[in-house]
């Protein structure tokens, strides 16, 4: 083989391998243009190993009824019976009377508590009374007779969750410690009337047991 042969195939060579390299890089070229990266793989469905909550698990609070411009009402209001408490306190005072100054001490108290509540529930949905009236209650602790309650003192299924959602309500909307003294009396007189299997029921349990921690709560303890 001549030189000019030699360089003439090698010439050849060097084509062809300029070409594949073309050739590569039209293929290699869309690929670095879309960032070079391999796409992640499809799933083809089933369990991922992903939990997801469509709701946050929500606490034990009542969820009133009632609206934002009933509870500043209501907020409203009692303030202004606040104001009323701080005066029979400071007349009582002024008067020498510690009996009567004690008693609306502690009645106040207990009103203040109540307007802790409203405004925690206006805040942030917690410790939320049933109700924002404060209804006629008066009951005798010494006396054997029932209280008396909207509801009829019936102790079948229906009747006890109605009786005992209004002890909830009623016990709740304490502004003074003789309802809070009479309204436990009340739920543990009634508590043991119904039937063991209406007694356990659960719904009833819950609104007694929601009556008792507003109780605690407005007693301060």
């Amino acid at each position: 083989m001549t030189i000019h042969d030699q360089d003439t195939n090698e010439l050849g060579q060097l084509q062809v391998t300029v070409c594949t390299m073309r050739t590569l890089l039209c293929f290699v070229a869309p690929l670095v243009a879309c960032g070079g990266s391999t796409p992640p793989a499809q799933h083809a469905g089933g369990d991922t190993g992903i939990t997801t909550h469509e709701t946050l698990a929500g606490d034990d609070d009542y969820q009133p009824s009632y609206g934002k411009a009933d509870l500043e009402k209501a907020l409203i209001a009692e303030r202004a019976a606040e104001a009323t408490g701080e005066k029979q306190v400071m007349d009582a005072d002024l008067k020498g009377d510690d009996d009567a100054k004690r008693a609306a001490a502690a009645d106040l108290a207990v009103r203040r508590r109540f307007i802790a509540s409203l405004e925690a529930c206006q805040s942030s949905g917690h410790t939320c009374p049933p109700r924002l009236d404060e209804p006629a209650w008066t009951y005798d602790l010494g006396s054997d007779a029932d209280p008396k309650l909207d509801t009829p003192l019936r102790f079948d299924l229906a009747d006890w969750q109605k009786v005992a959602a209004e002890l909830h309500g009623r016990a709740c909307a304490c502004r003074t410690v003789a309802c809070i003294d009479s309204m436990n009396d009340a739920i543990d007189r009634l508590e043991e009337r119904p039937m063991q299997d209406v007694r356990g029921d659960e719904t009833a349990s819950l609104s007694l047991t929601r009556a008792r921690e507003c109780l605690t709560r407005l007693a301060g303890r």
